[in-house]
């Protein structure tokens, strides 16, 4: 039977397998903007808040424990139900062994109860009543009460007691986006792995340098392959830095940061729950008013992963090039094939891998735009972007720890080196007169090289032909570059 709720604005109906309620059903009807709801990692950090704020208003002696342990067991069903990038549920990495009793799902308490959509309201007060009110009503039916008796068990009342949106978004956001951080590090690290094997590998393969896109002094092939394992190593770890800066957390300063409504000693007690349930190490916000009027920390943040993907579009591009060819590029590596390459001309095979990592790349740098622009829009007391910016970061991690790990086995793995082709270019590569530049002088050495081009031979033969330097010399200082 449907049934009817009530909130300061009316009446609406609702159907009786809804767990959310009226206010949740006004977004819906007001935000039909993307048809994607929260990301998975937000429901749970969510859940975790709501579980941590029952326990302290419990404690505090300000909730009935009754009703406490409802919405503590409502919100245990919702971790258990919802996925968390391969985290046991309601058991991440490091949760204190008191926070690993597992809520077993009940089949008609469904996934889909959390239907507002990533554009809504601002400040994410409409994600925290649709969490407030699936919980008050899984909390009601728990205890034999029909759903929408908000007077026994409330979400505002209740579930939303001694809290605000303002202070719990924020740090939904924060936990959420560690969580899907540590993931994707997870996958990183394992290609940085990939490309120090591939140092390893190729690390006595002499080539041609390039500069300007022309040829430079000799390298080896592995040198290539250990930077880029060095600079998305690095950019990893900047991640990771803003990542631990998102643990201090901004709940239990309610509406402007005072605290107002919520009882002594909540905010330092929430935190220390929220803390054993998460496994992560928060600590409060230094400055409660701050914590809701700046998004610094999140656009940073962003910002790190944008610096992650312009070294990832750096190394694509890098990684398209010297595959190029096979008889009109440079083909000193060969990346697998992973699919027919056209439509029309048999045999092709193109690069897909990097082409498809250039342009996630090229989303993730979009995304913190979006980002950006949501970090300095906000006004006064409170910044209410949040919603557009946690879901764009953790959209770019989810792009980015779903392919990494297929860019990895698909790729980076089988990519093979045409020590053939690196040799040759290297046999006849002018910038070789650079190393006789300290023995007859720069400007002979830049002869040198004009003549090497003009008559297709070495600069090795050359020297030597000219009397400039003797076959042994040659070899000593030439070494493993031409042979």
């Amino acid at each position: 039977m449907p049934r009817t709720e009530r909130d300061a604005l009316g009446e609406l109906t609702l159907p009786d397998e809804a767990y959310y309620g009226v206010q949740t059903a006004r977004a819906v009807a007001n935000f039909p903007v993307s048809g994607a709801g929260a990301s998975p990692d937000l429901v749970r950090a969510y859940a975790f808040i709501k579980k941590a704020a029952a326990l302290a208003n419990v404690e505090l002696k300000v909730l009935d424990s009754e009703k406490g342990k409802a919405i503590v067991r409502a919100a245990d069903e919702i971790l258990a139900n919802w996925d968390c990038h391969g985290f046991p549920p309601h058991c991440p990495t490091g949760a204190s062994e008191a926070s690993k009793t597992v809520a077993v799902p009940d089949p008609r308490f469904p996934e889909g109860q959390f239907v507002v959509d990533v554009f809504q309201a601002g400040a994410g007060t409409s994600l925290n009543m649709n969490m407030n009110e699936v919980i008050a009503n899984r909390a009601l039916e728990l205890t034999g009460r029909p759903k929408g008796d908000y007077a026994s068990i409330g979400p505002n009342d209740h579930v939303n007691m001694s809290q605000s949106s303002n202070g719990t978004f924020p740090t939904a956001c924060h936990i959420a986006v560690i969580f899907s951080a540590d993931t994707m590090l997870a996958v990183l690290a394992n290609l940085v792995a990939a490309f120090e094997a591939k140092g390893r590998g190729f690390g006595e393969i002499p080539k041609v340098g390039r500069t300007h896109l022309m040829d430079a002094l000799p390298l080896r092939l592995g040198d290539e392959f250990r930077a880029w394992a060095t600079a998305l190593k690095r950019a990893g770890e900047r991640v990771a830095q803003r990542k631990n800066d998102l643990l201090e957390v901004a709940i239990g300063g309610t509406a402007v940061g005072t605290g107002a409504g919520a009882p002594a000693g909540f905010r330092q007690l929430v935190i220390v729950k929220l803390s054993g349930l998460t496994g992560l190490a928060l600590a409060p916000a230094r400055d409660g008013f701050e914590a809701l009027q700046s998004r610094a920390q999140l656009a940073a943040f962003s910002g790190s992963l944008r610096e992650l993907a312009q070294e990832f579009g750096r190394i694509a591009n890098d990684l398209r090039l010297l595959g190029s060819g096979p008889t009109a590029g440079l083909a000193e590596i060969s990346l697998p094939a992973v699919q027919p390459g056209s439509s029309i001309m048999p045999g092709k095979v193109n690069p897909s891998l990097a082409e498809c990592l250039n342009m996630i790349c090229f989303q993730v740098i979009g995304n913190d735009l979006a980002v950006s622009l949501a970090a300095q829009a906000g006004q006064l007391e409170l910044n209410v972007f949040a919603p557009v910016m946690v879901h764009n970061i953790l959209s770019s991690l989810d792009m980015l720890s779903g392919f990494l790990p297929v860019f990895t086995d698909k790729c980076v793995s089988g990519i093979e080196a045409d020590e053939e082709r690196c040799r040759s270019y290297l046999d006849f590569n002018p910038a070789l007169a650079t190393l006789l530049a300290p023995k007859i002088g720069y400007l002979a050495a830049a002869e040198l090289a004009k003549a090497a081009i003009k008559s297709r031979k070495s600069v090795p033969q050359l020297a030597v032909e000219k009397g400039i330097i003797s076959a042994k010399e040659a070899d000593e200082l030439f070494g493993a570059g031409p042979h």
